[in-house]
């Protein structure tokens, strides 16, 4: 049984560092783009290397959580998974539409999605994992936060 954990672990350990790479990939550099830089930003928008320390470890977060939700579930649940990957899914996509083509109102609805969804996440599931649920809340703590810098930028730009 421990193997299984260790195993989901570094299944979904991969599939959100994948998601990390990927997204990396897609936004082609946008944070040093002249059109980046030339946006009128939020005040609290943190230094550029904030960003990778924050993804790193909520990636690694959310994945001990994700490992701990999938033995509360029957193994590969249909909706878990689904769930997963539509997270997935919104958080590489809004790499693309944001930073590779400048679709600043199309990000801003799919980290609105993305935000909805890990509060889904988390509030779902508070009951079935206790203090884990604490494992989610950097995820849910970022995603508010880069909400609200992505609907800055729309509203002001």
């Amino acid at each position: 049984m421990k193997e299984n954990k260790y195993i989901r672990f570094i299944l979904f350990l991969g599939a959100n560092f994948l998601a990390l790479g990927i997204g990396v990939l897609l936004m082609k550099n946008g944070p040093q783009t002249d059109w980046y830089l030339s946006l009128n930003k939020a005040p609290w928008t943190p230094e550029g290397w904030v960003f990778g320390v924050a993804w790193t470890s909520i990636m690694v977060f959310f994945s001990f959580y994700m490992t701990k939700l999938s033995f509360e579930y029957q193994f590969l649940d249909k909706k878990l998974i689904r769930l997963y990957i539509v997270q997935w899914i919104l958080n590489v996509s809004w790499n693309y539409f944001f930073f590779n083509q400048h679709l600043t109102v199309v990000g801003f609805v799919v980290i609105t999605l993305l935000w909805l969804l890990i509060g889904y996440f988390t509030f779902e599931n508070i009951k079935k994992l206790n203090w884990f649920t604490l494992l989610i809340f950097p995820y849910l703590i970022w995603m508010t936060i880069a909400t609200s810098l992505n609907a800055y930028i729309v509203f002001y730009n």
